[in-house]
């Protein structure tokens, strides 16, 4: 289908991680829109795809983005929460048919739907990339892309070595919908499950037709000039959009699922959220990029540094990015970094990509990226922060053992009405404090290890680390969280960045006698300069700790803490935090200058760091 008006794509967000390409491959092709194209998998049933080809005539890379969702809205550049698999001009300009199909039981789809991440799903997305490789407009290569859902997809077909699947590039992913999305810390992850079903999982929703005329005549008006206004409109309405999206009720089926996730599926083997083992990351042997962002908690937390560490993929072939804290709909981050990617492995352009560090991650107060050929970086140094107390009002982190002694807080239920002025007698939140004396930089794995007691038979714990700067403002860096009651660690699960929990395992608590927590905050790389302040907050409920998506961090609230109760942290080198430090080399793009800092006193700051404020073009032609 020729549209009389075409498609506007997007490139807006950030597009690359410290580097720009020297070349690419092909670029100013044009696009061209097949709507509506049916493909045929198993028993019958046939999947709804939007093909998008370049308007230059030619066999070309197929791009595949295998959706959850209705994607009738996807390339009108709506603000949906669906609207995660880019923008299909930026593809197809550039030389790859953009492929966006619905999985059975979804939009246009047939079939009866079947649980997310189903081996029936993995099956038909495999048959999906055979089908395209097979296409008169595909030269037989198949490559995937897209951000949450449609990242976690690419790593369940992808351990299947589809023969026609040629790369991956996965914008945060999960390993394991049980630790990483359903039962969070050893709770449901009620508010954001509630938030993602009533958005998506409606019959209006699921039913919503949108021509391809009306998806680019809106695809001008939501990627023009207008899309900065739209962008801080959404961002203003978030919070607000979700609790409208809470009171939407899902489809019976949906409903049925949810019912399943919050209430039965408490342990693995009860639940239906699938996984994939550390067998099927092994299996995983094509080149790919997985992008983790850093300002996620309790969604996509750990899925990257599972796959980065135990694909089987060669360390020449993969790729790790650690993205700054962004919450933006559509999703149009990293769409060129892709195309690079992309270009280097399918096309053998020389555009610099095989020169990047396999490991690229920001800096918090170095605003810039650094390179490191692993994370953590090898030539990091593990330093340990003890949490100790000098009387009932100061509590600071210290590299020596701290005096005995302990400290509490409260924990008040979500929606328990709290006196005015209960912190200043009983604090919901306990803060520790490192001050700066000299620059610092951490960048890896971030672990709690808290000796803690409580009058009941369980609680919650929150930790969170943050750079305080010199003006007092405080940079949420990582955050973590762990149920006491269900404390087990599972070795058969995680990877370096995550202690990966058991929380299916339950052993209440006996008041009064201290336990050990031992869990994984995201990680935090941050640039600590000297007069700054390294800041640890412990307490017992999400909404006093996380931050806002409308200030670019995917963060929920939890259904935490399940009591009204006293919790208690023991000092004299019983609690403390691990923290990674890495030496200094920094670098800025517009000189090409190298700083090199010579060892401090304290742990030292990372590798060499970037600083990259360039977001790529808006609107490329369509």
């Amino acid at each position: 289908m020729n549209l009389t008006i075409p498609l506007r794509g997007s490139t807006a967000g950030r597009q690359y991680a410290g580097w720009e390409p020297r070349t690419v491959a092909t670029q100013g092709l044009g696009n061209r829109v097949f709507a509506g194209q049916r493909v045929p998998v198993a028993d019958g049933v046939a999947l709804n795809a939007d093909i998008y080809t370049p308007r230059t005539p030619g066999r070309y890379p197929a791009v595949v983005s295998f959706a959850a969702y209705n994607s009738e809205t996807h390339a009108a550049g709506l603000p949906t929460g669906t609207n995660e698999a880019g923008s299909p001009p930026v593809f197809t300009d550039r030389g790859y048919c953009s492929v966006i199909v619905e999985r059975r039981g979804m939009g246009r789809s047939t079939g009866e739907s079947v649980p997310f991440f189903d081996p029936q799903d993995v099956d038909d997305h495999e048959k999906v990339i055979a089908w395209a490789a097979e296409q008169p407009w595909c030269n037989g290569d198949v490559v995937l892309f897209g951000t949450s859902y449609y990242a976690i997809t690419q790593v369940f077909v992808a351990a299947r070595r589809p023969p026609a699947l040629r790369a991956f590039f996965a914008h945060e992913p999960d390993t394991d919908g049980f630790r990483h999305s359903m039962q969070f810390g050893g709770v449901p992850g009620s508010f954001f499950l509630g938030v993602w079903l009533g958005a998506n999982f409606t019959d209006e929703q699921i039913d919503h037709r949108m021509s391809p005329v009306r998806r680019a005549l809106l695809s001008h008006l939501t990627n023009g000039p207008l899309h900065p206004l739209l962008e801080k409109v959404v961002h203003r309405n978030v919070s607000r959009t979700f609790a409208r999206f809470l009171e939407n009720a899902p489809t019976p089926g949906m409903a049925e699922l949810y019912a399943e996730w919050m209430f039965d599926g408490k342990t693995r083997e009860e639940s239906t959220a699938q996984e994939v083992t550390r067998a099927g990351l092994a299996a995983i042997d094509v080149p790919f990029v997985t992008v983790q962002n850093l300002g996620y908690f309790n969604l996509h937390q750990f899925g990257s540094y599972d796959l980065f560490e135990h694909a089987g993929t060669p360390g020449a072939d993969k790729w790790l990015i650690l993205g700054p804290p962004v919450y933006d709909l559509p999703v149009y981050e990293w769409q060129l970094e892709a195309l690079a990617f992309f270009d280097h492995v399918l096309r053998g352009t020389d555009n610099g990509y095989a020169e990047q560090p396999h490991v690229r991650y920001w800096v918090d107060g170095a605003d810039g990226f650094a390179g490191a050929t692993a994370f953590p970086p090898a030539e990091g140094e593990v330093r340990r922060l003890h949490l100790g107390s000098e009387d009932s009002d100061t509590h600071q982190l210290a590299s020596e053992l701290t005096a005995e002694g302990q400290s509490s807080w409260v924990a008040v239920p979500l929606g328990v009405p709290v006196l005015p002025g209960l912190d200043d007698l009983a604090p919901q939140v306990l803060s520790f404090d490192l001050p700066v004396t000299e620059d610092l930089q951490l960048a890896g794995p971030v672990t709690a290890q808290l000796s803690f007691s409580c009058n009941e038979i369980d609680s919650y714990v929150v930790a969170r680390l943050s750079r305080v700067d010199a003006a007092g403002d405080a940079h949420q860096l990582s955050m973590g969280a762990i149920r006491p009651a269900g404390r087990a660690v599972d070795p058969t699960r995680g990877s370096t960045m995550e202690i990966a929990i058991d929380s299916g395992r339950r052993e209440p608590l006996v008041p009064g006698e201290p336990v050990t927590l031992r869990f994984s905050l995201t990680a935090g790389p941050v640039l600590l300069r000297a007069g700054e302040t390294l800041r640890l907050d412990v307490g017992s409920r999400t909404d006093l700790l996380r931050k806002d998506p409308s200030e670019g961090y995917a963060q929920f609230d939890l259904p935490v803490p399940p009591y009204l109760s006293r919790n208690t942290l023991h000092f004299g080198g019983k609690s403390w935090v691990e923290v990674t430090a890495v030496p200094v080399q920094v670098r800025t793009t517009e000189k090409q200058v190298v700083t090199r800092r010579s060892p401090a006193t304290l742990p030292d700051v990372a590798r060499w760091v970037t600083r990259d404020t360039r977001r790529g073009p808006r609107d490329p032609a369509a």
